[in-house]
């Protein structure tokens, strides 16, 4: 099975491409930005995430040509598909790339704060689970004292 789940920041604005002939298919390249857990200052180069390569086609293509932009934090999901080719100077290049089947936004506009957030639609409202006097304004609920016992992941 082949099957990637991401989260992170996009690095630019996606770079997006129209297939030639008939039926011509957007194509969006971008580079996500995502965090490595458990890697804090032991980590001898220093870098903290990794820089993935994202190719999206057609629809999907087109939702990130218009919505998707430099630092809007996103979830995709895909498969990895590797390739070659031979540059100008006969080397044989290997590609790694992650096939975009979905992305969603990973955060509202207003949780972006600016931060490159999407730009349209309205931004998530968080569940409030149906008593908006719990939420504590971060889009969590604040769960009473004493419930603990009844939750299934303690």
């Amino acid at each position: 099975m082949n099957k990637v789940i991401l989260m992170g920041r996009l690095t630019r604005d996606p770079d997006v491409r129209y297939s030639q002939g008939e039926n011509s298919m957007a194509i969006a390249r971008y580079t996500l930005a995502v965090d490595r857990r458990g890697r804090g200052n032991n980590n001898q180069d220093g870098q903290t995430a990794d820089f993935i390569n994202c190719v999206a086609f057609g629809r999907t293509g087109e939702f990130a040509e218009k919505y998707l932009r430099k630092g809007t934090k996103i979830c995709v999901t895909g498969r990895i598909q590797t390739g070659s080719y031979t540059n100008k100077d006969g080397q044989k290049v290997y590609t790694t790339d992650v096939v975009v089947e979905e992305h969603e936004f990973a955060e509202s506009k207003n949780t972006a704060g600016g931060n490159g957030g999407f730009s349209g639609g309205a931004p998530a409202a968080p569940f409030d689970g149906g008593n908006s006097s719990q939420d504590s304004g971060d889009g969590f609920i604040n769960i009473p004292d004493g419930i603990d016992e009844e939750l299934p992941f303690n």
